[in-house]
């Protein structure tokens, strides 16, 4: 799978947004880094979350495993068609659960809810032309929001401090 210059430069535009906006934090990372023991999850900092975090964060791992056995599955066949439209609900769940997730920016979306507006425009996107049979732009659409926004998403959700890093790490 090759993927375009347009991408290339996306990715590059995002990594360079996210770098800039964490310049100001890297003492803190470099702290909490060297403090950090993992431990299995503390079930006292998931029971403290809000029920839209823990939407957010249940309907994100499910569809970490589920996307992950679809990316392995063999295509096209009934199985792929089923888990692909319950893959399809659980990340529009999780999209959309993140419009309602402010507290990392006083009350304000932040520039992780970027992904959420391009998830919210390709996976609709990437459904009709599944339906169209236009089966490489269904394919490289999907591909692209499992491993780009789940990989960068997962890397984000583990910046030491947030829940995530708090609930294995902290």
């Amino acid at each position: 799978m090759t993927f375009g210059r347009g991408f290339a430069l996306s990715l590059g535009v995002v990594f360079l947004i996210l770098a800039g906006a964490m310049w100001g934090i890297w003492p803190a990372i470099g702290r909490e880094l060297a403090a950090a023991r993992p431990h299995a999850p503390d079930f006292a900092v998931l029971a403290k979350l809000s029920p839209v975090v823990k939407i957010h964060l249940y309907t994100a791992l499910a569809a970490l495993v589920l996307g992950a056995v679809l990316m392995t599955a063999r295509k096209g066949r009934t199985f792929h068609r089923t888990a692909g439209w319950m893959w399809v609900a659980l990340v529009m769940t999780t999209a959309v659960s993140t419009l309602f997730i402010t507290s990392l920016n006083q009350g304000r979306w932040s520039l992780i809810h970027l992904f959420t507006g391009w998830t919210l425009i390709i996976l609709p996107l990437a459904v009709i032309w599944a339906k169209r049979r236009d089966v490489a732009r269904h394919r490289r659409a999907m591909m692209g929001l499992f491993y780009g926004a789940f990989a960068v998403n997962l890397i984000i959700a583990f910046i030491p401090g947030r829940t995530m890093w708090t609930l294995f790490f902290g």
